[in-house]
């Protein structure tokens, strides 16, 4: 069995939960088993029911002590399960919040845990995958050499699986003990952008130093975004001087995104960059410095002032 702690959010399920079903159905295929589900939370019957259009069966674990995802709860609650279930593989999302928990449950089941995965296969009951490193220039190859194996996939990597079921849910009790609530969260300030998430955007409009300052962003990159009903990004660059807030960067020290369509306005293209958006499918640059590395990647590359090209890019787009 292939357990999939899936993620949400305000209500609905994360993109990354349904790319973990898409991954656990390919180790199931080749480790034998069934795909269960599991969703975790408070008042979590609607995202449940949801993620039954999925998969087979969906197991929904609700408490009040699991409104946020915190290590130690969530820890225990996924171990729990695991071992009830006897899973062979427990797949996560290699997002903040899985990562925060997902070598915690590895040392509970004194098993091994593959970290950031990008694919996965199976070589008799091992299990294999690759990862990036050195900046997504290496690929590594890492194997578990025993089951179970706790993995956390990197999101927006694999594809996302369709709904074609119609599954049970089943309720459980979280049951936690005193000791799995000892942190508490005291405050959360979301920010309010109004745009859809990075990481859930099919378009994004990114903009980097080209720009010029945060009033360019203001001027160029969000007005593009809005008629394209995209996602804002940034480079780490516009980010440090202040110009964009951190939720917004693309690249290894910020979010790993891979939308349809991609649009960089003024990004050099440093390599710490691309290694988060490489693997968008349409990539469209616009840079006035034609040796800029961006181009590099971009299928759609143009030469000029984003001042000029932007403007009338937009226009054109307005009109469609």
């Amino acid at each position: 069995m292939i357990l999939v702690i899936a993620e949400h959010s305000n209500g609905s399920l994360k993109k990354s939960a349904l790319e973990l079903l898409s991954a656990a159905k390919g180790l199931s295929d080749k480790l034998g088993g069934d795909v269960v589900a599991a969703v975790l939370g408070n008042d979590v019957s609607a995202v449940a029911t949801e993620l039954a259009k999925y998969t087979a069966k969906v197991i929904a674990v609700e408490d009040a002590a699991l409104a946020d995802v915190r290590a130690e709860p969530y820890t225990s609650v996924v171990t729990t399960l695991a071992k009830n279930l006897d899973a062979k593989a427990v797949l996560v999302s290699a997002s903040k919040s899985g990562l925060s928990y997902s070598a915690r449950v590895a040392m509970r089941l004194d098993c091994p845990l593959l970290e950031d995965v990008t694919s996965l296969d199976v070589e008799g009951t091992q299990v294999i995958a690759t990862r990036f490193s050195y900046l997504a220039r290496v690929t590594e190859t890492i194997k578990a050499l025993a089951l179970p194996v706790v993995i956390s996939i990197k999101p927006n990597i694999f594809p996302v699986v369709e709904a074609s079921a119609s599954g049970t849910v089943e309720d459980k009790a979280a049951g936690l003990a005193a000791t799995d609530e000892r942190v508490k969260v005291g405050e959360k300030a979301a920010a309010k952008t109004g745009r859809v998430a990075l990481d859930e955007a099919d378009i994004i409009v990114t903009g980097g130093r080209g720009v010029g300052s945060s009033e360019g962003f203001a001027k160029l990159v969000e007005p593009l975004a809005d008629v394209l009903s995209a996602g804002v990004g940034a480079t780490r660059a516009v980010v440090d001087a202040g110009w964009r807030p951190y939720s917004e960067q693309v690249g290894q020290t910020g979010k790993t995104v891979a939308p349809g369509v991609y649009i960089a306005l003024g990004v050099s293209g440093a390599v710490q960059h691309l290694s988060g958006m490489n693997r968008s499918k349409l990539i469209v640059a616009i840079n006035k410095d034609a040796d800029a590395p961006i181009f590099k990647v971009a299928d759609y590359g143009i030469v000029g002032d984003v001042n000029d090209v932007v403007p009338a890019l937009k226009e054109a787009v307005s009109s469609l």
